[in-house]
């Protein structure tokens, strides 16, 4: 229903390449990294305001659960 591309595939797209896909799934090593939901073109603002804030509702519980930001990533990789 939602095609899936690697994280490889998709790390070699331009953002304007990335506007023309489908909603869809990334993945590394068969495990499911993110699911990207890209608003068809010519969607409107309307269209694009409710997928922006039904997405950003989604994340604030998801990060309610734990996750680490960017910074703390990269300070545990150094520390390695």
């Amino acid at each position: 229903m939602i095609p899936q591309y690697t994280i490889t595939e998709f790390k070699m797209l331009k953002a304007h390449e990335i506007m023309k896909l489908k909603s869809c799934e990334i993945v590394a090593d068969g495990e499911h990294l993110m699911t990207v939901i890209i608003p068809p073109a010519g969607s409107g603002s309307y269209v694009m305001d409710n997928i922006k804030t039904e997405a950003q509702y989604l994340a604030a519980r998801s990060n309610i659960a734990g996750g680490v930001d960017i910074d703390e990533v990269r300070i545990k990789e150094t520390v390695q």
